[in-house]
């Protein structure tokens, strides 16, 4: 096997299983313990792991997030609660932005009842989705693509949101601690800091494991979103202490009036 081919078949165990020894890959593979710490440290240089003691893994930490096929496997049925929340705050005629977040993919089969919409992203998922769908006009967002996060990222990405206003930006972060939220990756980062800029209503959506959890770089203050969207699996006085810093909160079982 060509070390490539080997390479890309690590991650696709890693996404199925999260974690996994050296000598479980090298058994795996048929080839030297070695030849897998190379491969690894390739892997990590392209920052779709984080090797461990003994190992490597694709879960996600305060440095290192979680490849996009990973997370999407993650917490789904929370995530279809949240998605559907958010999409009740559309209406007809409105322009939204859609981030790189799995959350944000799930949007799509609850924007065909908002229909017509102008939807901006730089999500591959949604664009591939989106560019199949009558009554939807796409801007897809340039730049450089990333496999981890199935998405595009950079300079020309930067440069076309700074062009654009829109009604509504959804979108998603790695971790919140207090009333601030955190992502690991500094170049998603600019991009969602530009997306909030560029939109007159803000809506974070965020799964309740987010809460809590460090992450390296600061994004914003809660304070910028018009309303977090999650679910009541949040801890309850979590949600209490934010209501009372002027952070709205809503859950899937409220409807919108």
């Amino acid at each position: 096997m060509k070390p490539e081919d080997r390479r890309h078949d690590i991650i696709e165990l890693l996404v199925d299983v999260g974690s996994a020894t050296l000598e479980d890959l090298a058994q795996r593979f048929g080839v030297s313990r070695m030849t897998v710490h190379r491969d690894l440290d390739e892997l990590e240089e392209e920052g779709l792991l984080r090797k461990v003691r003994g190992g490597a893994t694709i879960e996600a930490s305060g440095q290192f997030e979680s490849d996009f096929r990973y997370r999407a496997r993650l917490a789904t049925d929370e995530k279809r609660l949240i998605a559907e929340r958010a999409a009740m705050f559309l209406t007809p005629g409105t322009s939204i932005i859609i981030d790189d977040g799995s959350t944000s993919q799930m949007l799509m089969p609850h924007l065909l009842d908002k229909r017509p919409l102008t939807v901006i992203t730089n999500n591959q998922a949604v664009i591939e989705t989106a560019a199949q769908v009558s009554g939807i006009d796409l801007i897809a967002l340039g730049g450089t693509y990333s496999r981890k996060f199935n998405g595009f990222f950079g300079v020309l990405t930067l440069q076309a949101l700074s062009n654009l206003r829109v009604d509504m930006a959804f979108l998603s972060t790695s971790a919140i601690q207090g009333t601030s939220a955190f992502h690991q990756d500094q170049e998603v980062l600019e991009v969602k800091r530009r997306m909030i800029s560029s939109a007159a209503r803000k809506y974070l959506m965020v799964d309740h494991r987010k809460f809590g959890r460090p992450a390296l770089h600061y994004m914003t203050d809660l304070d910028v979103f018009d309303g977090i969207v999650t679910t009541r699996d949040l801890d309850p006085r979590t949600a209490s202490d934010l209501r009372a810093q002027g952070v709205e909160v809503h859950f899937p079982e409220e409807s919108e009036t």
